[in-house]
């Protein structure tokens, strides 16, 4: 039992040392969604800026263009901080130039930042110029009054620049911005790359030993060991709609796949009420029924949308007290039909930038639906779901902090299960700034999807695929993410915005890339021999395998699974 012991420590040490002794591993996960009265330190003592944290005055900082005044002061615990006051333009705020700027370099931004003027907050980015004719948007933040936020944002330039700037911004030009602690860090590919595969291994995979023994309890050396991976527990799928119902080469392709779906419209009002009293559930329990014979999770998407153009029409022309009536049915009807059956629900799609029952019912409309539907559906968890929170940082109605401040409503409102749903609709990604906002939700503990993943049909078949993998890869390393979906569901016509397949079952590149990543990076087979200790030891994806053991002409097979847990598996095995 000692040199098992031993044996099990030195695997986990060396796993470890693994994934901590290449400077590439040194990505700083760290994020604050609290207002602060001091800031933290500078995340890599600021990277490859000068006088991040302005003890060295206004050394390396410029005011980037006007008459604006950059100041430095001090709080009472001796931090100093620099302010843009006096702005008469949204861009007037302290600048750094950067040198050497490389478009094969991802680059990650963190800040932190105050206003301070009449207003209580405002929304302050972090931009960066490039050869005075391209901007990026970089970060956001919705700074407050009198205490300290944190932005973490990043970018990729899109090419090498001559000169660029990095430079903050706000829309109110009557408040001073102060800025303190500020990082610009640079990782290369392979770096990024590295981060993520490291991730992937510690959180997703465990380190399994198997013991082989005669039915003496013998050790058995050379003893011939296969492991092959036939379930995976990370839930991973795609949108599908009623046209898989009787279509069997759909029907093998997704389950083959697949161990999570979502309906892409055959669950929302609009569809199941499409006239007032007249429900409509046929296709929404085929779909599920066809799911759960077939070992398929769906989510439940969704109850609500705040988009009037997805409501139904007789329901927007409802007098308050009849729409009132009409919402409460709708909750009843379909959380009651389906409690239990779901692994999650979007309870109100797309707060963040509709607002049509808040205008109608009062300010806490919203709210209210989720208590409501969390009471029939208790212990399934109610998610928030929304665009462009991680796809961007140029939409002013979705910021991370917004979202942030919504999550924090719906759990004042009652005892409501959370959940984070990041619709996910990209273009090209920024994966800097994808990474930052999920450090920053993952703080809140709350389960995070990315619930509808695909990438715009501006771009032809294999710059999807290309950008598509980015995004999966991104989206399956952040430890904080619990699973994700893809909005692809097939349709004669093709799909929404992206395919996996023709109509035919033929894989797209999207698919091929899909398929690559599901049965070959991200799927562990196995064959060796027992050593003098008669085991052999591996790393496997969280799932469930067969197990099969041989030697002289005798085998023993069994099911085993890897679990997410700490330590090391142990399995016995005898011939």
């Amino acid at each position: 039992m000692a040199t098992l012991a031993l044996t099990a420590f030195f695997l986990l040490f060396i796993w470890n040392m693994a994934a901590t002794s290449d400077g590439a591993y040194d990505y700083d996960t760290s994020s604050y969604t609290q207002c602060e009265i001091y800031p933290a330190a500078p995340l890599y003592n600021g990277g490859i800026l000068i006088n991040p944290s302005f003890e060295d005055g206004t050394h390396g900082w410029t005011e980037l263009i006007g008459n604006s005044k950059l100041h430095i002061e001090t709080q009472n615990n001796g931090n100093k901080y620099i302010v843009a006051s006096n702005r008469q333009m949204t861009y007037h705020s302290p600048s750094q130039k950067l040198q050497n700027l490389s478009q094969d370099a991802k680059y990650t931004l963190s800040a932190w930042v105050q206003i301070r003027g009449a207003v209580n907050s405002a929304l302050v980015k972090a931009s960066v110029s490039m050869d005075g004719k391209t901007y990026i948007s970089a970060g956001n933040i919705m700074a407050k009054n009198g205490c300290w936020s944190f932005l973490k944002g990043g970018f990729v330039p899109d090419w090498s620049p001559t000169h660029s700037k990095l430079y903050f911004e706000s829309s109110n030009k009557h408040v001073d911005i102060l800025v303190d602690s500020v990082s610009l860090q640079p990782f290369t590919d392979e770096q990024w790359r590295l981060q993520q595969e490291e991730r992937i291994r510690t959180k997703r995979m465990g380190i399994v030993i198997v013991h082989v023994t005669d039915v003496h309890g013998n050790t058995l050396e050379k003893a011939n060991v296969a492991v092959k991976q036939k379930s995976r527990r990370f839930p991973l799928g795609s949108a599908i709609a009623q046209t898989i119902l009787g279509n069997e080469p759909y029907q093998r392709w997704f389950k083959k796949r697949f161990n999570t779906a979502v309906f892409e419209n055959e669950l929302k009002w609009y569809f199941t009420e499409p006239q007032q009293g007249n429900l409509d559930y046929k296709f929404a329990d085929k779909m599920l029924a066809w799911c759960n014979a077939n070992g398929i999770n769906v989510r439940g998407h969704n109850i609500f949308w705040e988009d009037p153009k997805y409501i139904p029409s007789w329901v927007t022309k409802l007098n308050n007290e009849e729409l009132q009536k009409a919402v409460n049915y709708r909750i009843k009807s379909v959380v009651g039909r389906y409690a239990g059956k779901f692994i999650n629900w979007d309870v109100s799609n797309e707060m963040l930038h509709f607002s049509f029952y808040e205008d109608r019912l009062g300010p806490n409309a919203s709210y209210t639906f989720y208590l409501a539907a969390q009471r029939l559906d208790p212990r399934t968890p109610m998610f928030m779901n929304d665009y462009n929170i991680i796809e961007t940082s140029q939409d002013p109605n979705s910021t991370v902090d917004e979202y942030i401040e919504m999550l924090r409503k719906i759990k004042h409102s009652g005892r409501v299960m959370e959940g984070i749903g990041l619709e996910s609709h990209f273009s090209k990604p920024n994966l800097p700034y994808m990474r930052a906002v999920l450090d920053k939700l993952g703080t809140l503990g709350l389960p995070i999807w990315l619930t509808e993943v695909d990438v715009n049909s501006n771009f032809d078949h294999q710059t999807q695929a290309t950008y598509l993998e980015e995004i999966l890869r991104e989206g399956f390393a952040h430890p904080a993410v619990e699973g994700i979906v893809m909005w692809t569901a097939l349709h004669p016509y093709g799909c929404y915005r992206m395919c996996l397949t023709d109509y035919n079952m033929r894989n797209l590149p999207a698919g091929e890339t899909v398929d690559r990543l599901l049965f070959q990076d991200w799927m562990t087979s196995v064959r060796g021999e027992t050593d003098k200790n008669g085991s052999i030891n591996f790393q496997g994806f969280f799932g469930d395998y067969d197990l099969s053991v041989s030697l002289n002409g005798k085998t023993a097979t069994q099911a085993m699974s890897v679990y997410q847990g700490d330590g090391i598996q142990h399995l016995y095995i005898q011939i």
